[in-house]
């Protein structure tokens, strides 16, 4: 079983994808972590992304989804996998439907977890991160704050806010998710395989959601 999840940032697509990797033993697959997997390996893909990365540019849709071939092929896909986060816009997706069909991969859903605006910049305000770059614990001031104001309970270094988790951040953030990604509900709606998944509840409900739309 195979699934694309999407999500405004803070919807908690990653917490979803951990959790089903330990129920489903699916895999998490991720564009950043395979870029930068194909980068320290050196591999050719890797290679013609970092010239991009370093000139300051975005890489091409075409050089993304051979990356991301290459990465659906590895053995541990196939018990299948989740596209976290991937595609981002309607021409990724256009993309992304012709690869699959050409190596005879299929989509249980495109799972759409919702969580209204406000909620969304409550989360990701609220959220704190370790100082300290070998930690990098995360916390939230609301959910899961730490035993001693602003200090990791990891390593007791001071927690920090980072540029792009204030308020004015957060609403740029999400006027370029809806700019450019919110439309892959309509692309989706239009081949059946969108679902949408009710993303403000407790995060056990919205895996259960989730589970039964690929059941």
């Amino acid at each position: 079983m195979n699934l694309i999840l999407l999500g405004a940032p803070g919807a908690g697509k990653g917490t979803v994808s951990k959790s089903l990797v330990e129920k489903k033993q699916m895999v998490q697959i991720s564009t950043g972590d395979i870029l930068r997997n194909e980068i320290k390996n050196g591999s050719s893909l890797g290679i013609q992304a970092k010239k991009y990365i370093d000139a300051g540019d975005l890489v091409p849709d075409e050089l993304i989804l051979g990356i991301v071939e290459s990465r659906l092929n590895e053995d541990d896909c196939k018990n299948g996998f989740i596209l976290d986060g991937f595609p981002r816009t309607v021409s990724q997706a256009e993309g992304l439907k012709k690869m699959l069909i050409k190596n005879s991969f299929k989509i249980r859903a495109a799972a759409d977890i919702s969580v209204p605006e406000e909620i969304l910049i409550q989360r990701l305000s609220s959220r704190r991160t370790c100082s300290n770059v070998s930690c990098q614990a995360i916390y939230n001031v609301i959910s899961k704050p730490p035993k001693t104001d602003n200090k990791c309970d990891l390593c007791g270094s001071e927690l920090i806010q980072r540029s792009d988790e204030t308020e004015d951040a957060i609403r740029h953030r999400l006027e370029i998710y809806t700019e450019k990604t919110a439309p892959l509900i309509s692309f989706y709606s239009q081949t059946g395989e969108y679902v949408k998944i009710n993303g403000n509840q407790d995060i056990d409900s919205v895996v259960n959601e989730v589970l039964n739309v690929i059941k």
